[in-house]
């Protein structure tokens, strides 16, 4: 059987760095192994979920290049929710509590109190038909759990080797609560079951669930799929990065100028042992994914990399692929001017600042107005790609300057910036009417 794996977002908010990360390790995954990726809305929640959360997935998976093979809204198969539930119920392995949250955390406490574990106590098994109808009569609607085989549950984890749980030491599961909600675990078995997914790949905080997942799919009869289990994100400083996930939405990063190719290749990368390089395409950084390059450690999740993987993702731009784009920013000022100025950029966007060297109107930064007056007086006639040289040359020889103290302030004159691209090339795009207004001191 090929490999298939599945995403299920739920519509409630905008995708971050950390559920893209589990996203798009499950698409390196499954396209490294000549298999598909599923998008599964998570949408039970029929409250939470919005339509324009749903739309802005979509959107974010497209545009960072994470298209999907199959794509289901769970919200329309409570049908089969329903069907795997009756099943369990009359296999008595789902079964109705009635306790309220405060009698449960009064519970917790007094174990707690104890030195217990603070595991459910099943109090609910025992209960008669009299008492569970006095319950209802209270008005009480039952949430019904999942009765654990309380036992060892191993998987070959792809990412973490061995692993074992005890279900012994977990409280039975809630799957459905007294709204008659079901909660994450039953659809997602449910939904792997029917989808065929053969790989769960995710953060390393569902470790224990994982347990019991593995025992609801042996209780229906189904084939129990591989796992994989990441560690998580932290920031730079090593703290939790879960506080900070608002921040680092998707949308927002794509509206502050992010490159698609540098979030996935900083995502792909971060945690393992491959160099933390800009990749060249998604299909680049699919085949040279592999679980066993990941690290056991958190992977750091620090800006200043995405910044410079931005950065080159920026400088690896041909006109071609930049032509569409400088248009929509009305600076498409032709294949030279984007080769001379893209290794000076951050972002994409920055290149506005750069055509506005080129077309003005730029105020000049006059430190010395002999130098300038000297520099306009030996300034050639012809600007084309050797007349810096020529120029600078003469301007050396008049006035003595050289170095930092001969280039700088020539640069502050014609583009009003301490840095920026090789003048050598920026000259001939400036063109001579500018060059001579700059160095006079005028605004051009």
């Amino acid at each position: 059987m090929s490999v298939k794996v599945r995403f299920a977002p739920s519509p409630t908010g905008k995708l971050h760095v950390g559920n893209v990360r589990t996203a798009l390790v499950n698409w390196l995954f499954a396209k490294g192994q000549g298999g598909s990726f599923v998008l599964r809305i998570d949408d039970t929640d029929l409250v939470r979920s919005t339509q324009e959360s749903e739309d802005n997935i979509e959107i974010d998976l497209k545009w960072l290049g994470l298209t999907w093979d199959e794509r289901y809204n769970q919200s329309k198969r409570f049908d089969r929710y329903e069907e795997a539930a009756a099943r369990l119920k009359a296999e008595g392995r789902l079964y109705p509590c009635y306790e309220t949250a405060d009698e449960l955390d009064r519970r917790r406490k007094v174990q707690l109190s104890r030195g217990q574990p603070p595991i459910y106590d099943r109090a609910a098994l025992s209960l008669t038909d009299a008492e569970k109808a006095a319950f209802e009569a209270e008005g009480r609607r039952p949430h019904w759990r999942f009765k654990l085989e309380g036992k060892r549950v191993a998987w070959e984890d792809l990412a973490r080797g061995h692993a074992e749980v005890d279900t012994a030491s977990m409280s039975d599961p809630v799957l459905i609560r007294e709204d008659g909600l079901f909660l994450y675990t039953l659809p997602s078995v449910v939904d792997d079951i029917d989808m065929e997914i053969t790989h769960i790949i995710r953060g390393e905080d569902h470790v224990t669930n994982t347990g019991a997942q593995i025992e609801i799919f042996e209780a229906l009869g189904a084939k129990v799929p591989g796992f994989a289990h990441m560690p998580l994100l932290v920031g730079a400083d090593g703290a939790a990065l879960s506080k900070r996930l608002g921040s680092l939405a998707i949308m927002d990063m794509r509206a502050d100028g992010y490159e698609p190719i540098a979030i996935t290749s900083h995502l792909g990368k971060i945690g393992t042992s491959d160099n933390l390089e800009v990749a060249a395409s998604l299909q680049e950084l699919g085949e040279a994914f592999a679980f066993s390059k990941m690290g056991r450690s958190p992977a750091r999740y620090d800006t200043a990399d995405l910044d410079r993987l931005n950065a080159q993702a920026v400088h690896a731009i041909d006109y071609v692929e930049a032509k569409p784009r400088l248009e929509a920013l009305g600076v498409d000022l032709g294949e030279t001017f984007w080769n001379t100025v893209k290794g000076n950029l951050n972002r994409f966007g920055d290149v506005v600042d750069m055509a506005k060297i080129v077309t003005g109107p730029v105020t000049p930064v006059i430190e010395d107005a002999a130098f300038a007056a000297a520099a306009l007086e030996l300034l050639p006639d012809a600007i084309d790609a050797d007349a810096w040289s020529t120029w600078t040359g003469a301007v050396k020889d008049k006035t003595g300057a050289k170095g930092k103290g001969l280039f700088m302030p020539l640069r502050l004159a014609l583009t009003g910036q301490a840095h920026g691209p090789d003048m050598a090339a920026m000259i001939p795009l400036i063109g001579r009417e500018r060059l001579v207004q700059r160095l006079k001191g005028e605004a051009a």
